[in-house]
């Protein structure tokens, strides 16, 4: 039943005085399910080891994503052409670390009934998770895609790794560290 003619219905109900009729119409066709928000944080090696698993690939539209400290490399080499922002005001970093930047999200919200599992993550874009919220891929309207191939798209991470091989400086920030940390741990990179 369209959701608008639930509260059509439950309306009429109302004004019927049948207001038992509209609990039940609530709970078949139009449930509040009570948002649990836990504080759900990963590590960079559990977020690495997603985004290796999908290839780099935003499995929600199947459009390449960018190794997260790529975009952080390009933001200290040109700060006022690509601009980055601690909290990604989106009107104060560059468009990038929304389209590009990849985050995990859960294909199944928690909140109506998703497990907190690997089968249940897949990588996305920061602007795409946003978007998706708490909703199913079904209420949107949107497929999930196949994994990529790490083989024919990396995230530009060897990219990464042999930069800052070059460029030890860069080390000296902290999220650019941690992220070549987390690679070495991954590749074995030692």
């Amino acid at each position: 039943m369209e959701k608008a003619n639930v509260i059509s219905e439950l309306c009429d109900n109302l004004m019927c005085g049948e207001r038992d009729k509209g609990e039940a119409l609530l709970t078949k066709h139009y449930p509040f399910y009570g948002l649990e928000y836990a504080n759900r944080s990963y590590s960079k090696l559990q977020m690495l080891n997603i985004f290796i698993r999908d290839g780099f690939i935003d499995r929600y539209s199947a459009q390449k994503l960018i190794f997260p400290p790529v975009l952080r490399i390009l933001s200290e080499t040109y700060p006022n052409q690509f601009p980055y922002h601690p909290n990604w005001k989106m009107n104060e970093c560059h468009p990038a670390y929304w389209d590009l930047s990849p985050t995990i999200d859960h294909i199944v919200p928690i909140v109506k009934g998703g497990e907190n599992n690997s089968e249940n993550l897949v990588s996305t874009s920061m602007l795409r998770n946003s978007a998706k919220s708490n909703f199913t891929l079904e209420e949107l309207g949107w497929k999930l895609y196949e994994p990529g191939k790490l083989s024919e798209w990396d995230g530009m991470i060897h990219w990464f790794m042999e930069y800052v091989e070059n460029h030890q400086e860069l080390l000296t920030i902290s999220n650019i560290k941690q992220w070549y940390m987390t690679v070495q741990k991954v590749n074995g990179y030692s």
